[in-house]
């Protein structure tokens, strides 16, 4: 059997957007630019607090920073949660950025001390394991953009190259989702001998895998093609298929079930 090492992306990462400024939404539905002016004499007008916006209007009228400010609650001694939360976005980009985020990744971000880590660490942990749980219920032949938003959560923004593969049962119903591979921007060494002893061990009868463009390119390269290839027809040979092989980037995902296999 052929291992192959493959070429991921060869195009370079964007950098990740500067922090979004906080976006409030007036009742008449127009929205409009603000920042820390929210504040008067140190404190908000009623209508602009995020929790009370939160609470009359439902959670998606708020701005990710806002969010973020509602998690940490207050900062630190001499700093604004509000430029904490700033601080955080333009440190990773993204929420979605963020739960890749560790402990150390945190560290020089002024305002945020060992116990607002930790509770970040912990919400953000949270979330994937409440996505995790949703996955384990469903039959994901019947839910594909299930899977796609799930992996695009789980790897659509880290910043090195990914390979997972997500083992199923007879019904379709995820078994475990584990890192199959790392790689580097450009590049990372997959085994396909290795998926198919893990395929066997964990007695699945089919698998989806999927890796990440950390450029946000989902085109496949010639090494993607011929690694699908090689290992569609290695799990052939112990009656396990291979349901599909999904390129994920941080805003589309490329499905080679869909376009025909390589």
């Amino acid at each position: 059997m052929t291992d192959y090492v493959c070429t991921i992306d060869d195009a370079p990462t964007q950098a990740p957007p500067p922090g979004p400024r906080v976006r409030v939404v007036d009742p008449a539905g127009e929205s409009a630019q603000r920042g820390p002016s929210a504040l008067v004499r140190g404190k908000w007008h009623k209508n602009d607090m995020p929790r009370e916006r939160l609470i009359e209007r439902g959670p998606s009228v708020l701005s990710d920073t806002e969010m973020i400010v509602l998690v940490l609650g207050s900062g630190l001694p001499g700093h604004d949660v509000f430029s904490v939360a700033r601080a955080l976005l333009d440190r990773f980009g993204s929420l979605r950025a963020m739960l890749d985020a560790t402990y150390a990744d945190f560290d020089g971000i002024r305002g945020l001390g060992p116990a607002k880590k930790a509770q970040l660490l912990a919400i953000m942990e949270m979330a994937r394991r409440s996505l995790d749980d949703k996955m384990r219920k469903r039959s994901l032949m019947n839910s594909p953009e299930a899977v796609e938003s799930y992996l695009r959560l789980l790897i659509g923004g880290r910043p090195q190259e990914v390979f997972v593969s997500l083992f199923l049962d007879a019904r379709h119903r995820l078994i475990r989702c584990e890192e199959s591979a790392q790689g580097s921007l450009t590049r990372m060494a997959v085994y396909p001998r290795e998926i198919v002893r893990r395929a066997l061990s964990v007695n699945a009868a089919s698998l989806i895998v999927a890796h990440n463009h950390p450029s946000g390119a989902v085109q496949p390269s010639a090494s993607d093609c011929r690694l699908t290839h090689t290992l569609r027809e290695a799990l052939a040979l112990i009656d396990v298929q291979l349901i599909d092989h999904l390129v994920i980037g941080a805003d589309s995902v490329y499905s080679f079930a869909r376009a025909g296999w390589p």
